[in-house]
């Protein structure tokens, strides 16, 4: 199925490794050209030049927890191809701090907020004054089961994917009428460097393997997850694309939760 979307540009945060990714790859294979984003490290290049034989890749190292991370991605992704970028994918992340809420600190709490919250609104003020310009834009923004389903060891995540479906509503109302459309993706437990780290905390702590690891999270904080197994990055991004897509154009301010059934409330 054409997309309609080949000759776009793109720009995808997060996009070293996981969701970002995938979600980059699937891009290139619509001919979308991209322009990848993450923190510093070997590992964007390395992507970048791995992902460019399916088509026109730029990368640049930016840490959008800060503004001057914003102004350094900004700068290079509108100067990266002829066209600026008509569509944003948000997908940089972290789990940040976890443990009992009277135990974290504002801190752990700020850590959170700047890089799974303020990361997408920077992004967002950046690109969006672009698509309304050019009477067309997507924005999708990673948000997570989390936001709907918090889990109390989690809460400045938690908390802060919950900012993101209301931004994402809010900028769906406010750029819709301009032709951005903006929506939210909900993954939950999907195979990443992220929940691996996870996993292996856990086989530390308790002593199990990995992959016990990994099935009594299933068993015990995710029954609702009906395939009993990790999400693959690339069903994420296989939802991604086709919120980018000309096939999308009547999908604006929607959530659409991509975790196997984890979320078990028909509610957002």
């Amino acid at each position: 199925m054409d997309l309609g979307i080949s000759g776009r540009v793109a720009v995808v945060t997060g996009a070293k490794s996981g969701m970002g990714r995938s979600t980059a790859e699937h891009l290139l294979r619509e001919g979308v050209h991209v322009v990848l984003t993450d923190k510093e490290g070997p590992e964007l290049q390395a992507t970048a030049n791995e992902l460019a034989a399916l088509g026109q890749v730029r990368a640049v190292e930016a840490d959008l927890s800060t503004a001057k991370g914003i102004d350094v991605l900004a700068a290079f992704a509108n100067m990266a191809f002829d066209d600026k970028p008509t569509i944003l994918v948000c997908a940089a992340g972290i789990t940040g701090a976890s443990g009992d809420f009277l135990e974290l600190t504002d801190d752990d709490w700020l850590e959170a907020i700047q890089t799974d919250l303020m990361a997408g609104v920077r992004a967002t003020r950046a690109f969006i004054p672009h698509m309304r310009k050019a009477g067309w834009g997507r924005v999708v923004l990673f948000s997570s089961e989390d936001a709907v389903q918090p889990y109390v060891e989690e809460l400045p995540y938690a908390a802060a994917k919950a900012g993101v479906l209301n931004l994402a509503k809010g900028l769906s109302k406010a750029y819709g009428p301009d032709g951005v459309l903006v929506n939210a993706v909900g993954p939950a437990f999907i195979a990443t460097p992220m929940t691996d780290a996870q996993m292996e905390k856990k086989s530390k702590e308790k002593g199990i393997s990995f992959d016990e690891a990994v099935q009594q999270t299933l068993d015990e904080e995710r029954p609702g997850i009906v395939a009993k197994r990790r999400g693959r990055a690339e069903e994420v991004a296989a939802a991604v694309t086709f919120l980018c897509s000309e096939h999308a154009s009547f999908i604006t301010g929607e959530f659409l939760r991509v975790d196997g059934g984890s979320v078990m409330t028909m509610g957002a």
